[in-house]
């Protein structure tokens, strides 16, 4: 008797420095602002619309899995640490009652809402347990249905937008349309965004389609189509890591704004996955203009898809720019591109004249007469630095050679070498008029550059069936070299012809003309300026003396 007497003292102790506990945390709730207080069953259930109950008998549950309680969520703290004085009667019995009985307690009752507990009967053993530091209680569980992901993480803030979820799977069952589909938010009021991109996308069906669309056909539709295929952009590409607090879908509605805001300054339509590079450049401070980045984010679409969706056109206005023209339509053609026009003037007054209005609708013209997609957009500044801001939203960059970058230091002043030595997009330099670009030369020397070029000469000569002769230089690597290239080629069953010749751009140019060649492909300037002008640039020798178009990659 005189045991369990002083089981009961030493509980009552154990209770006054509970609550001394939950006195702390209610003080450092309110300094930090987090929440300290249980969840409400009952307001669970409304705002998430909780239906539904089956028995799962009973099992051993984690303990800081329960979250809240039925009836007596004010009792206790998040950390079910006792608030109430008129509770120690209670919780002192309890506690003295396990100290008395060494074979436990009876399992208490919850209720299961996804992966949070909630407690309908056994509120002051899990107090107990959780200052015992229990890892798990054993409990009969009933599980109470719902759709939408309930995690013991949850905050009373997290219900407000958990119940608009609740709300928008009611009202559109997509759970029951695409059972894997996961649309949870981080901020409230996203959902009313969602349902407007619904009824936006809803509307342009009617239109595409010429009928009347239903809801759920254009929900459907909507995340098949535009939903998902941006949210697998955002997991090809990493982003969440620079979101952590936001989820998938928080980041489809910020890239689909970004989107806009992006189409509406630039005057052109932009996809998905060159915004999401723009972002990553924007937010995470990467580099997208080093070597091979632009190669490893198509890499899928090298075998799926075409290489070249959309295509940087600058046009000056001037006979010569609509040469290149031209020669992107004959490419937009083949690979089902989207020309994106840009005429760069030096001010804004001169961007407003009916001269710049010429260029944009003879430019689109141009585009409609040969069935291509095709947009011009007015911009006033310098016009290499206008066009490389642009570069990094399409996959090839074309330019008119009119001044070529000339020998020693003059070539390091050029402009047209600025933006093929920054641009993070091959670039297509044509010195003469269009060709069918059916004859290639690839100058391969193993090198990461011209690694790039070996990755488009691959897939030209595959899906173009451009005839491909590879040209190595001599020197101590020269076999290596020519090795690699035959390796990477037969792995995707493509035959070439090896030609191996004084490492010099003058055998470039002999063999592309001997070759009969509209089309020469080389990696970019290698970054030794010195060397550069002491020696001369490969690049720049066969941007002066080329005939042909050359496909510089970086």
């Amino acid at each position: 008797m005189e045991s369990r007497t002083d089981n009961f003292r030493q509980a009552v102790q154990d209770f006054h420095q509970a609550r001394q506990r939950a006195a702390f945390e209610e003080i450092l709730a309110r300094m930090t602002g987090k929440p300290n207080q249980l969840l409400s069953y009952e307001e669970v259930a409304q705002k998430l619309k909780l239906q539904g109950r089956a028995e799962r008998g009973i099992q051993t549950i984690p303990v800081k899995a329960i979250v809240g309680s039925v009836g007596r969520y004010t009792d206790f703290t998040r950390t079910f640490l006792p608030r109430k004085a008129v509770d120690e009667d209670r919780w002192a019995r309890v506690k003295a009652s396990l100290d008395d009985n060494p074979i436990g307690w009876p399992p208490i009752e919850v209720y299961k809402v996804g992966e949070a507990y909630f407690v309908l009967d056994g509120n002051h053993r899990v107090s107990i347990a959780r200052q015992e530091g229990w890892e798990t209680i054993e409990a009969r569980v009933i599980e109470v249905k719902t759709n939408v992901p309930l995690t013991p993480d949850v905050s009373p803030d997290d219900l407000i937008i958990k119940a608009e979820y609740a709300e928008f799977l009611d009202e559109t069952q997509l759970h029951t349309l695409r059972p894997d589909a996961d649309l949870s938010v981080s901020i409230p009021g996203q959902y009313d965004k969602l349902r407007e991109y619904i009824q936006v996308h809803r509307y342009f069906m009617g239109l595409d389609f010429q009928r009347d669309i239903s809801y759920e056909e254009a929900l459907t539709h909507w995340y098949d189509t535009e939903y998902l295929p941006l949210v697998n952009i955002i997991r090809e590409r990493g982003l969440l890591r620079w979101f952590p607090e936001r989820t998938e879908t928080d980041l489809y509605l910020w890239l689909s704004e970004h989107r806009a805001a992006l189409q509406e300054e630039l005057g052109w339509q932009l996809r998905p996955d060159a915004v999401a590079d723009v972002i990553l450049q924007e937010q995470a401070g990467e580099s997208l203009d080093k070597t091979g980045a632009w190669r490893q984010a198509r890499l899928i679409d090298r075998y799926t898809e075409h290489l070249f969706h959309d295509i940087l056109v600058p046009v000056s206005g001037e006979v010569e720019s609509w040469r290149i023209v031209k020669q992107a339509i004959l490419i937009a053609q083949r690979e089902g591109a989207t020309l994106k026009g840009l005429h760069v003037v030096r001010t804004e007054k001169q961007a407003a004249t009916a001269k710049a209005q010429e260029v944009k609708e003879r430019f689109e013209a141009l585009c409609r007469e040969a069935g291509v997609n095709g947009s011009l957009a007015i911009e006033s500044g310098e016009p290499a630095r206008k066009i490389l801001e642009r570069a990094i939203l399409t996959d090839l960059v074309m330019l008119k050679i009119v001044y070529p970058p000339g020998s020693g230091l003059s070539g390091l002043a050029s402009p047209l070498r600025a933006i093929i030595s920054r641009s993070p997009r091959p670039v297509l330099a044509l010195p003469t008029a269009a060709t069918e670009l059916d004859r290639a030369v690839l100058a391969f020397d193993g090198g990461a550059k011209s690694k790039e070029a070996l990755f488009v000469a691959a897939y030209l000569a595959e899906r173009w069936h451009t005839a491909l002769t590879v040209f190595t230089g001599e020197g101590s690597n020269t076999a290596t070299a020519q090795e690699t290239a035959r390796q990477y080629l037969e792995l995707h069953e493509i035959q070439a012809d090896y030609v191996v010749g004084k490492a010099s751009p003058e055998t470039l140019k002999r063999i592309a003309q001997e070759h009969q060649a509209n089309l020469i492909l080389m990696g970019g300037y290698s970054g030794a300026l010195l060397k550069e002008v002491t020696l001369g640039s490969w690049v720049n020798y066969m941007l002066r003396e080329q005939d042909a178009p050359v496909l510089i990659c970086r």
